[in-house]
This record gives structure tokens, sequence and C-alpha cells, in this order.
């Protein structure tokens, strides 16, 4: 079971901007979300986001809830900090941690386009596979797009690390929906990945349109069709 609350404390990991003139969120925002496991409950996270304009920063914590909090009462982290550009967010290091385990590591050097990983007592570094982001600042790199391009049918390809290695995602716009959260109604545009076969995950992101493309629902479809689902509950300062 505790393997399990960790899948469900960390599974966005899974799934998943601009300069002065662009259009950018609060300097700060938080985020609190319920994550249930097929409808029930199981995981509280909380994203708080920070930034000035020219550099970001962003940490996940998800803890267990209801039953998950008597089952599990470690913590999953996830944190990244990075540079915002014309073309987007430029991440510099993410970390991972799930609860007493040594975190992984993804550090960027964006001068000499390598991507250094480290996980498992291991020390990797490669060439970028660019577009590149790490799992947490791909779910908010819309909210510093002046005009994001999410028309419906668009395709985006990305490559994720999650600093124990690289993998290429295709996810396909599938259009606007007005989504009830806890945190209230809201306008979505919704992003669904490609599955490229029976055996992979599914995934599908919420941005809210109307609340700077903040992510609002993170859905994960496992292959044996167990559904992990991250809903907003709350946005604050």
């Amino acid at each position: 079971m505790n393997r399990l609350l960790f899948r469900l404390l960390a599974f966005v990991a899974a799934g998943l901007f601009a300069g002065a003139c662009a259009a950018q969120p609060p300097h700060k925002v938080s985020l609190s979300y319920d994550v249930s496991y097929n409808g029930i409950v199981a995981a509280e996270m909380i994203e708080v986001l920070e930034h000035d304009g020219k550099h970001f920063s962003l940490t996940s914590e998800g803890r267990g809830k209801g039953i998950g909090a008597l089952l599990y009462r470690g913590a999953a982290k996830r944190t990244c900090r990075g540079e915002i550009t014309n073309a987007g967010l430029r991440p510099l290091e993410y970390r991972d941690q799930r609860g007493d385990k040594p975190a992984n590591v993804a550090r960027f050097d964006w001068v000499r386009k390598t991507l250094t990983q480290e996980h498992d007592g291991k020390n990797e570094t490669t060439d970028m596979v660019l577009p590149l982001q790490d799992r947490l600042s791909f779910l908010y790199n819309y909210a510093f797009q002046t005009a994001p391009d999410l028309k419906p049918g668009k395709e985006i390809k990305i490559t994720l690390t999650d600093g124990k290695g690289l993998t290429q995602f295709q996810y396909n716009v599938a259009g606007s929906e007005l989504l009830k959260t806890p945190a209230g109604e809201l306008e979505t545009i919704r992003l669904v990945k490609q599955r490229d076969s029976k055996e992979d995950r599914g995934t599908e992101i919420w941005f809210a349109s109307g609340r700077d493309y903040l992510p609002v629902r993170v859905l994960l479809i496992e292959k044996d069709g167990v559904r992990i689902d991250q809903v907003l509950t709350h946005i604050g300062n």
C-alpha cells in the first residue's frame, strides 16, 4: 500500500513563458488538490509557484489524506527552479524526492545543451532532446505564454525528464471544456496524451484558460484501468 500511495502522491510526475511583455500569473500562487484512487480521496497535494518575472520556483508536496493518512505518513516532494525567457520556462534544476529515499535530480546546462541526471547513486550526462522540460515545469508552461497555441487538434510534442531518464510524449488538444471542481466551475483546455499501445499509460490535463492557464486537473489512467485523479480544491496566494 505504501508503494501505491507514493504513486498517488507523485503521479503527476509520470503523467504531465515569457519576457516582460508577456502575460504572467501573480508573483505567488498556491494551488491545493485532492488526489483520488478510483474515486476515493487518498492524498492531498499543494503546489506553489513563485516568480519575479525573470526567475521562477515551483514546489509540489503530497501527503496521505483520509485513509491514505492512516496508511502512509511520509511525503512526496518535487521542486524546480529556473528562468523565464521569451521562449518559455527554462528549468535549471529539478528534484524529485519520495519519503526518505535520495532525491532524483536533473540539472540543465542550456549553454552546452546537456542534461545531467542523478539517481540511484549514478550521475549521467547526455545531450538535450529538445523541446525539453521536467515533469513539473511542463504543467506551468502555458501560464507564462501571452497567447498559448492550444487550438483543438493541435499536436504538442515534448521531452520530459524525471531525474532518471528522458521520455518523449505527444499530447493532442482535445478542446475547451467547462470543468466543475471544488474550487468552482472553470473554463479549461484539455490535453490528451497519445497512447502508443494498450499497455501505455493514459494522461489527460486540464488548464484553466480563465486563470492564467494554471493546471487544475490531471487524470492518470493505468493500463489496468486504475484511475488516479488530481483535482483542484483551492487557489490562493
